[in-house]
């Protein structure tokens, strides 16, 4: 496709301080935000800072202290940069593009340091390098470039910068909505550079205290055992695996609801019979699926599992519900724009689809914004090593993936 005059000098900027890009990510990086235990306002603060140094003012937005320990999280200072363009409201639209600062902890095997940021063959190595600090760079220089036009734009911009995505964002996105601190038009949140997530699963994770009374090993009559009765639930959430598996999602990318048990505690000893276990279980909804009656069905297969056995007690408790991310009218304009952008970019055609894992945009749709997943990333999450040692970035993928969202950008705020 022909580029217009503008646009070939949006594509140009990005190409010159790409450079500047780059190390900009390599800081973005270096401070770590490891959640748990989730102390990321010293992140916040290091991002005001470079944005300041850019001319732009980033709202600090501190929630609470007691929210956040309560939360599970030590510190929490969400960002927003308001770029105002139109001379009044109702002259455009405002766009936010959201990435999330925090990130699950390092964890062992990594060959090359997590927080070193290193550069090496073309890709950036280290903790966030794809999911998602590599978008705070994604999304600074789109807007940059798309300032340093010098042409008229209507609307507005603006940057969202939160740091509680892997605890559910809701003291992120959740909070700044909530706060009434926000009300975008549309949103680009962080995503990978090959897909374009449209759709993604719910979330219900529940956790499961099982009381019985412990007692002595040589004598387990006199004891009521925990686990054992545990054992019946497992057994009853393992055997609902095939029934889940008939349920289809007619969403691409998103095959069938999907349940597991990632964590158990309990006992105090091997000699001892045990008296309380903990099971904390996640169960993937479909969108099709309504949040609201999969939990209704979740604890009564508990319940019945352990219905009737003598001396135990349940308790369930929800540790999190996220709503599944649905395609919204006036999603399907922006997902074109960026689909066009990106085939022009990468030179083959990127689709829009489903994903199975749930973020934070979510938070957006449940208030009737239409959101989707786009940023710089690879192919597959696997491919990136997200969550797992040696994460990283193929520096192009960076760089085209800044020009599609510029492109984009100008195409919703080019007065």
């Amino acid at each position: 496709m022909a580029h217009t005059q503008t646009q070939d000098r949006l594509l140009a900027w990005i190409d010159a301080h790409f450079d500047e890009e780059v190390a900009f990510l390599q800081d973005m990086i270096r401070v770590p935000t490891d959640t748990p235990p989730g102390d990321n306002a010293p992140h916040a603060d290091m991002v005001a800072a470079k944005l300041q140094a850019y001319g732009w003012q980033a709202g600090k937005h501190a929630v609470p202290f007691q929210q956040v320990r309560d939360y599970g999280m030590q510190s929490i200072t969400n960002l927003i940069v308001r770029r105002p363009y139109g001379q009044g409201t109702g002259d455009g639209p405002t766009v936010a593009l959201n990435a999330h600062g925090d990130v699950v902890p390092p964890g062992e095997g990594w060959s090359r340091p997590p927080y070193g940021a290193v550069v090496e063959d073309g890709y950036i190595y280290g903790r966030a390098a794809a999911v998602s600090k590599s978008d705070f760079a994604t999304y600074v220089f789109a807007a940059r470039a798309l300032e340093a036009l010098g042409v008229p734009l209507k609307g507005a911009l603006e940057l969202h910068f939160t740091y509680d995505e892997e605890f559910g964002g809701l003291l992120g996105p959740g909070w700044l909505l909530e706060q009434k601190l926000t009300q975008p038009d549309l949103v680009i949140a962080a995503g990978f550079a090959y897909n374009i997530v449209t759709a993604h699963n719910a979330c219900l994770q529940l956790e499961i205290t099982v009381h019985g009374k412990a007692g002595h090993g040589a004598m387990p009559d006199t004891a009521i055992d925990a686990l054992q009765a545990a054992t019946r639930i497992l057994n009853a959430i393992y055997g609902q695996l095939p029934e889940l598996k008939k349920i289809k999602s007619n969403v691409p990318g998103i095959d069938s609801p999907t349940m597991l048990v990632g964590r158990i505690d309990g006992g105090t000893n091997t000699n001892v019979v045990p008296g309380k276990v903990v099971l904390k279980m996640d169960r993937r909804m479909i969108p099709e699926e309504d949040p609201a009656a999969v939990e209704a069905q979740v604890r009564a297969l508990i319940e019945d599992a352990v219905r009737g056995v003598p001396g135990i007690r349940l308790e369930i408790r929800r540790l999190l519900l996220s709503q599944a991310l649905r395609p919204l009218p006036g999603s399907s304009a922006l997902v074109a724009g960026l689909q066009r952008h990106a085939r022009d970019i990468f030179k083959e055609d990127i689709p829009a689809l489903g994903t199975p894992l749930y973020a934070d945009a979510r938070l957006y749709g449940e208030r009737g914004i239409p959101a989707v997943l786009y940023g710089a990333g690879p192919r597959t999450v696997p491919e990136s090593n997200a969550k797992k040692a040696d994460e990283r970035l193929l520096l192009e993928d960076l760089r085209r993936a800044t020009k599609v969202v510029a492109l984009t950008l100008l195409d919703l705020l080019a007065a």
